[in-house]
């Protein structure tokens, strides 16, 4: 039963007439005739009567009438949903983030997403070096915040800022008395590593900074979050190169010192699927420059 008949039913009905509804749908008499006749035959029992007023609902008639406008508002209302989220003005928006830029990012960014997308249910997941590409690919995420950038042919990047590379070690450290530590005196010593990017192990912002300034510094661990990489500092097992914005929530007991002579960052970047058809990715990528902005 397809939705222009009833549409066509539910006319006659309120009009009472069929020539008065066939001007009502701007048609003529007779196709209207044919179409309702039609559709009483796929119910198997008459709809109207002819009666003094007009042409009356039978019984059957009536049980349709309301069932009927029931599915028209539906209908309608499904094409209105659909609008709207083709729009990305409704729907549901799974936001990755990784652990390092959760109290740099979600605080100023969740705000400003109720207000640019107020009829999106939002979700939001953590995300670590391993787990962030495998996510955006079977599609658990929507779009996620990174740092660094994923380097995937499936993945679209958009840089929305960087953050500059800082030194974390336990207070008690000699380092600690520095306003800013040389280079020079990073060598040798053990350092607490995240992850290498997927595609290019070499090209790590940190492995860059060592590389360039000639420095060695032995891995003795690597770790998923910078939130474990600073518990291990904490314990005394190591140095971290990280971002600036891992200060943030960091525990009590570490110091953060920039680096002498070395201005590296490392970049924030917003990804998402390439074939992703979702409106929604354009305002979060507008609210998340928002937020970048205000670090």
């Amino acid at each position: 039963m397809d939705l222009r008949r009833l549409r066509y039913f539910v006319a006659v009905a309120e009009a009472r007439s069929i020539g008065k509804a066939a001007e009502r749908l701007r048609m003529a008499q007779p196709p209207l005739s044919v179409q309702i006749r039609k559709l009483e035959a796929e119910i198997g029992a008459p709809l109207f009567r002819r009666g003094t007023r007009g042409m009356d609902l039978t019984e059957a008639g009536q049980a349709l009438l309301t069932r009927a406008s029931e599915a028209m508002a539906l209908a309608a209302d499904g094409v209105e949903a659909a609008r709207a989220v083709a729009a990305g003005k409704r729907g549901r928006l799974s936001v990755g983030y990784m652990f390092v830029l959760a109290n740099a990012m979600l605080p100023r960014l969740i705000p400003e997403l109720r207000r640019s997308v107020p009829g999106v249910d939002l979700e939001f997941a953590e995300l670590s070096a391993s787990t962030r590409e495998a996510r955006l690919l079977d599609r658990s995420v929507t779009v996620a915040l990174c740092m660094p950038a994923i380097n995937h042919p499936e993945i679209q990047v958009a840089r929305i800022g960087s953050q500059p590379l800082m030194l974390a070690m336990p207070i008690r450290s000699p380092l600690a008395r520095l306003a800013a530590v040389p280079m020079a005196r990073l060598q040798g010593r053990p350092l607490i590593a995240l992850p290498p990017p997927e595609q290019d192990p070499a090209s790590s912002a940190v492995a860059a900074l060592l590389r360039r300034h000639q420095v060695v510094m032995p891995v003795v661990s690597r770790v998923e979050t910078v939130h474990s990489a600073m518990s291990l500092v904490l314990a005394g097992e190591g140095l971290a190169i990280v971002p600036a914005c891992a200060r943030l929530g960091a525990p009590r007991g570490i110091v953060f010192r920039p680096l002498r002579d070395a201005a590296d960052s490392i970049d924030i970047a917003v990804c998402w699927r390439r074939d992703s058809q979702s409106a929604l990715i354009s305002r979060f990528l507008k609210c998340a420059e928002k937020a970048v902005a205000r670090l």
